[in-house]
């Protein structure tokens, strides 16, 4: 093998020997450094002294000594002097090559260290419910792309529970109370529900007779907020039943009755009023979730530690402590 013996300040190079090259020449070599390659690379592309020089950011004199020490190491003739310039021989073809092949190793080898310094790469599939996805975790997922841009998301959205045993997703963020045993993760938050109204609706006392509900449907049959409704609605001021608590909240802004959501959902939904205090039985967790196996992937713990440092700062929100006016005339009529 060739190797290229580092100054004091270079790592060691060991290309292989070129062609042409003895292999009595071999040791001489050893002692050669990445700026000697690099001299004698530039001086055959410039074919000038001057130019080589002002583009490695040296002096003329640097030049021809670094030079003439190569070709006296060696025992060979790397360039002939010629009115046009400097010509190589084959001898310094030779080691042209050689620098060429050198550098794209370096070069190779920066871009690879370059990648792992910028985090963790790949594809990280995350799975959460609508509601949770639209205002609250679209923006610490758009905050966590911007510092991993090597990491591509996708995003499943469904209130079922994926299986992250079964490779159908890496992390979870669910409104649960009893996250499955196979999965790992923590506790972020409580969630807050209270009952909100549009910001058009004249009336402020949303469970006076005849009021107009928005409840949920079947798909969503395990919701607290709809037994604790339909326990105290009669069925036909339900006027708009949804599978979806984002859909609710649309719902809710535009008109169609009062209903219960979650605070992180309803405070910062535009046309939305809250009109009522905090019902604590409604009230449920946030979790953030993997499978055991997956739980030291790079980018799994890159997003999960991201995420819950993100959602520590929005606990107010979530918990339903934001300093919100409530309507007149509410007060405990949701207790």
């Amino acid at each position: 093998m060739l190797g290229v013996k580092p100054t004091s300040k270079k790592a060691s190079i060991n290309p292989p020997l070129p062609t042409g090259v003895t292999q009595s020449l071999s040791e001489a070599v050893s002692r050669l450094s990445w700026d000697d390659l690099r001299i004698i690379k530039t001086l055959s592309e410039c074919g000038n002294r001057a130019t080589t020089a002002k583009r490695l950011g040296i002096n003329v004199s640097t030049v021809s000594r670094r030079v003439a020490q190569v070709e006296k190491t060696l025992g060979v003739v790397l360039f002939d002097h010629r009115r046009s310039g400097y010509m190589l021989t084959p001898e310094g073809i030779e080691l042209r090559a050689l620098a060429e092949r050198v550098e794209l190793d370096i070069v190779s080898v920066t871009r690879r260290v370059s990648r792992a310094g910028q985090g963790p790469q790949g594809k990280l599939r995350i799975t959460t419910s609508d509601s949770l996805l639209l205002y609250f975790l679209t923006p610490i997922i758009a905050d966590f792309k911007a510092l991993n841009e090597g990491i591509a998301i996708e995003v499943l959205v469904g209130n079922e529970t994926l299986s992250l045993a079964r490779d159908e997703s890496d992390v979870a963020v669910r409104a649960t109370k009893k996250p499955a045993e196979s999965l790992v993760g923590r506790k972020l938050a409580s969630i807050a529900w209270a009952p909100y109204g549009s910001i058009k609706q004249a009336t402020t006392i949303p469970f006076a007779e005849g009021q107009p509900w928005v409840s949920y449907s079947a798909g969503l049959c395990g919701l607290k907020a709809k037994s604790y409704v339909e326990n105290r609605v009669s069925a036909d001021c339900i006027s708009y039943r949804t599978d979806s608590v984002a859909a609710a909240s649309v719902a809710i802004a535009a008109g169609l009755g009062y209903g219960f959501l979650p605070c992180m959902l309803g405070d910062i939904t535009p046309g939305l009023r809250r009109v009522g205090p905090v019902v604590r039985e409604l009230q449920d967790e946030l979790w953030l979730l993997t499978h055991q196996d997956i739980r030291k992937s790079w980018r799994v713990k890159a997003f999960m530690t991201f995420c819950a440092a993100a959602v520590a700062h929005q606990k107010p929100l979530i918990e339903g402590q934001l300093d919100l006016p409530v309507a007149q005339g509410e007060t405990g009529s949701v207790s």
